[in-house]
């Protein structure tokens, strides 16, 4: 028999915080509100409303400082917790502007039973997200990951790169798609993305001679009006990025130390990777290096236990696109830095495998750039681009 919170008396929550606790269960259809006030000891209070009316919210959470002032004569304020996911941070924001203490958590930070089958229900994750905000404000270290949410304007910024890696993606399916239709019919030397693609798609001739089929014909076609429209947006979004760099750039004795013009200053650095090293992680601020390999997700994990000790790969617990693109920026650094200790590391390490060397090259990388864009701090060996 399991005794999780020994207690001779209704007094787990008295008025130490002096605060009214409250999770938020979010879903597309219901909000699930679960509540613990002072005055009522351990008793959770459950209340739900409807996913997205923030004027019901609000007039729950009047109606619990009502009840808690008529229970203990005082006033208390109320403290919120919710997770990160699909509503984003639009009522973490709402909340703020009336006055609220709001929290986002990162739901993977928190500490869930390890039975091979365990009980998962709104009401049961309403109560986990509670006691964590209890513990995070009891001053509990590591009890969970708070996110720190971005500005508007930092949202609204880093959408341009998010929306040129969509495009470039969905141009990737229609060019493979159409290579694999024309495949079947035993050609292999078209090349979507040629300006003369339409014109070498009159000329085509299948792999015992026939010119191409009616239908198939009208289905190519039409992949490259697609692919056509993708190639104009794609260069719509580049356009809007490096507008939005240029126009971040300060002027006069602080344009040396702007992160911007650092980044696009070394060689291998285009406007693509400065501006994803800018939007998705050089706007926040970091203690350690651990925190912005961490914020990568290509800290490692290891796993020891007694006599068991063993790596299991970088934890890929942070943000993907990040992680994605300085794997890509590490191998475009070997190529033009080939002097930088960074890429001599990299090749006394990589006979013991390619892959794991490049993506331990990738979490340097990063920590180098970060020291570099906030301290000062030049990569060794780093070659810079000849200047205009």
């Amino acid at each position: 028999m399991l005794l999780d919170h020994p207690s001779d008396g209704p007094a787990a929550i008295r008025t130490q915080f002096g605060a009214i606790f409250v999770s938020l269960e979010l879903s597309r259809s219901t909000w699930l509100v679960t509540s613990l006030s002072p005055g009522k000891g351990e008793k959770m209070s459950r209340h739900s409303v409807e996913a997205g009316d923030i004027a019901a919210l609000l007039k729950l959470f009047a109606e619990l400082k009502q009840k808690a002032l008529a229970r203990t004569g005082e006033n208390y304020p109320i403290i919120t917790i919710q997770e990160a996911g699909l509503d984003g941070f639009w009522l973490h924001r709402a909340l703020q502007q009336e006055g609220i203490e709001s929290h986002v958590v990162d739901p993977a930070s928190i500490a869930t039973p390890r039975r091979r089958r365990r009980a998962k229900t709104d009401r049961l994750d309403g109560e986990t997200l509670l006691r964590s905000l209890l513990a995070y404000k009891r001053g509990e270290p590591r009890v969970c990951a708070m996110v720190v949410a971005p500005s508007p304007e930092d949202e609204d910024r880093r959408r341009l790169c998010r929306e040129r890696r969509t495009l470039i993606a969905e141009r990737i399916e229609h060019v493979n798609r159409i290579k694999g239709l024309l495949f079947a019919q035993g050609i292999s030397g078209y090349v979507p993305l040629r300006r003369d693609r339409k014109a070498r798609l009159e000329a085509l001739r299948t792999g015992d001679g026939r010119p191409l089929p009616q239908h198939l014909k009208a289905q190519v076609g039409r992949e490259l009006a697609r692919l056509e429209l993708l190639l104009e947006q794609i260069a719509a979004v580049e356009r809007e990025q490096e507008a939005l760099l240029t126009a971040s750039k300060p002027t006069g004795e602080k344009a040396a130390s702007d992160p911007v013009t650092m980044l696009l200053g070394l060689k291998s650095l285009g406007p693509n990777f400065a501006a994803v090293l800018w939007t998705e992680a050089f706007w926040r601020q970091f203690a350690n290096r651990r925190q912005v390999a961490s914020y990568a997700g290509l800290a490692a994990t290891p796993w020891r236990s007694g006599g068991i000790e063993r790596e299991q790969g970088v934890s890929k617990a942070g943000n993907p696109r990040l992680r994605t693109t300085m794997i890509q920026l590490a191998w475009l650094w070997i190529r033009h830095q080939p002097q930088s200790a960074l890429t001599q590391w990299f090749k006394a390490n990589s006979q013991r495998g390619r892959k794991r060397a490049i993506v331990a090259l990738a979490r340097k990388l990063l920590v180098a750039l970060w020291k570099y864009v906030t301290q000062g701090v030049v990569i060794e060996g780093a070659v810079m681009k000849p200047a205009a």
